[in-house]
């Protein structure tokens, strides 16, 4: 978890403890004295002037992201902790925080096996059928890149899929299915005139091979389970937000049911964010 305090002021890290002030739903907070400005202050840690404890406010997001809907955890938060809440309020959260922490692992620069698999499936939001793509590192399985797109599968799409992938590094090889768009979107991508860059594209044709890209699909279906349990997305703004919330989830918070370990920490990225995994990536994302 993060220790060190900088002022506010004038971002100097030459500050001492003042005593705690009491807060009327976060309990005593540490408040410090700037030895440079000589002003006080309290440190953010992303929870700054909540009205709920930032233990109810990252519980009610692992909750949500790990398959218990927002009413019930409304409804969870008021019989054991005789805490009020909406389940707007569960939403709202998860969406501000997502959006915060999904800003600060994107800065992050995991180490990745170069084994992509990659793949689109389709995502239920109303009466639409918006198109969510993904690609994972086999090594960390480390969920490397993601596209959500309300179109069909399109070139442009595909194009950009490929180049938030080579923004994570240069792969050995990237597996796809038989969409055509890959294909073309690899080569504009990855060059095959360019000597440098050596990625082999492996197509697996499931009509021909009859082998599904199942280390992928694995990866789909949980996302895909937890989409059903929201009954399916609602806004296109707020959809985007709640599957970034799901890649979160699966790199940085639970460990990998095969692996037992973290992708995160496979990928190397030693993060110190403590048992409360969302509090902890909160505030390194709020410094």
């Amino acid at each position: 978890m993060i220790t060190s305090a900088k002022c506010r002021y004038c971002k100097s890290e030459r500050v001492v403890k003042r005593g705690l002030s009491p807060t009327a739903n976060r309990g005593k907070q540490q408040r410090y004295l700037c030895r440079d400005c000589d002003k006080t202050f309290i440190q953010d840690l992303g929870f700054w002037k909540m009205k709920n404890s930032e233990k109810i406010i990252t519980r009610s997001i692992d909750a949500y992201f790990s398959n218990l809907s927002s009413r019930k955890m409304r409804d969870h938060l008021a019989r054991h902790d005789e805490t009020k809440v909406s389940h707007v309020s569960v939403l709202d959260w998860c969406r501000k925080y997502v959006l915060r922490v999904q800003k600060y692992v994107n800065q992050l620069q995991p180490t990745l096996s170069g084994q992509y698999y990659a793949d689109e499936t389709e995502i239920d939001r109303r009466k639409n059928k918006d198109i969510f793509w993904c690609s994972v590192d086999w090594g960390s399985r480390y969920i490397n890149a993601t596209l959500y797109s309300p179109l069909s599968q399109n070139m442009g799409d595909a194009k950009e899929f490929m180049q938030r992938m080579k923004k994570s590094g240069i792969p050995a090889y990237i597996q796809t299915d038989g969409l055509p768009q890959y294909p073309r979107a690899f080569r504009k991508t990855f060059g095959q005139g360019n000597r440098t860059i050596i990625t082999e594209h492996r197509v697996n044709n499931v009509s021909k091979s009859k082998k599904h890209n199942v280390r992928i699909e694995t990866v789909f279906s949980k996302i895909k389970d937890r989409v059903q349990d929201f009954r399916g997305l609602k806004a296109l703004w707020s959809a985007p937000i709640l599957l970034a919330g799901i890649v979160i989830q699966h790199n940085f918070i639970q460990n990998h049911t095969t692996t037992k370990k973290l992708p995160c920490e496979l990928a190397g990225l030693k993060l110190d964010a403590g048992v409360n995994k969302w509090m902890g990536l909160i505030s390194c994302a709020s410094l």
